[in-house]
């Protein structure tokens, strides 16, 4: 029995891939409907990762809709050697680091040179934020940016000091100062 259940599991596995691949080829091919299933595939997905590194829903939905518009603009230059999924990843942690780039203002920046996160009243009002996403979307933008791409998403110090544009060495210390920060708030919420 449980034999069975491990086989259909691994055969949906293998027919979602299936329909993934051929919804790919018929997007690059121009097919708006294939599009448009790519799109209802990996929407939550997309703007999960916008909202983590935005900490702001509206410029989250925002940047979401960059990435599928650059996904139709460079579909097809997708060329299969990596999983579909990894290379959207890569496309949306770009697109939403570039779009917060493009929100913030000289002055914010001549001003601030560390943002906040989302309010800790606005995260509370958020629907789809739950867990440790509530901490995360409070950490100061840097250090939230360094996390995400870090803990989260999987990448090397080096990849995000090179995406940041900031030293190996200060990726990795705001990395820790966001641990920091993500331990001390949880333990608050703890008592």
């Amino acid at each position: 029995m449980l034999i069975d259940a491990k086989q259909r599991f691994a055969n949906d596995l293998h027919d979602s891939s299936d329909d993934e691949e051929r919804l790919i080829m018929q997007t690059q091919q121009g097919c708006q409907t294939a599009f448009a299933g790519l799109y209802q595939l990996h929407v939550n997905k997309v703007y999960g990762l916008c909202l983590r590194l935005t900490a702001n829903e509206a410029f989250a939905q925002e940047a979401a809709q960059e990435v599928f518009v650059q996904l139709w603009q460079k579909i097809s230059s997708f060329d299969g050697k990596a999983k579909f999924s990894t290379w959207l990843h890569s496309v949306t942690a770009n697109v939403a680091i570039s779009y917060m780039r493009k929100q913030t203002s000289w002055l914010q920046k001549v001003v601030s040179f560390e943002t906040d996160g989302m309010p800790e009243q606005a995260v509370e009002q958020c629907h789809g934020i739950e867990g440790l996403d509530k901490l995360i979307v409070r950490l100061p933008e840097r250090a939230r940016l360094v996390f995400v791409l870090h803990a989260v998403e999987g990448y090397r110090h080096e990849e995000i000091g090179s995406m940041l544009n900031m030293a190996v060495g200060s990726s990795k210390s705001q990395y820790h100062r966001a641990r920091q920060l993500l331990q001390e708030w949880y333990q608050n919420e703890q008592q």
